[in-house]
């Protein structure tokens, strides 16, 4: 499923593909701001949207096997809930 299916299924339940896209637009810039400002944003019964820092470590060009220095970085993370993982499985 893609963002155009999302919005499809959204605008089933609230009427219009124009106030679906806004309501999943809305959720995802939420999201989006929430976790700029390494906010962890908890959906319950669904799972947490998290920002994890990575430290700076020493990687290998593949092709030459050069050494090159990997800079520190914050990364977005997902850690889904007890009622996800049961859906699923």
């Amino acid at each position: 499923m893609n963002k155009t299916d999302l919005i499809a299924k959204v605008a089933t339940v609230v009427g219009t593909q124009k106030m679906a896209k806004e309501a999943v637009d809305c959720v995802l810039d939420a999201i989006t701001k929430a976790m700029a400002d390494s906010d962890t944003v908890q959906i319950a019964g669904f799972g947490s949207f998290k920002v994890s820092e990575r430290k700076a470590r020493t990687g290998r060009n593949p092709q030459s096997g050069a050494s090159i220095n990997i800079p520190a970085r914050k990364v977005p993370k997902f850690i889904a809930g007890k009622a996800l993982k049961d859906a699923v499985n």
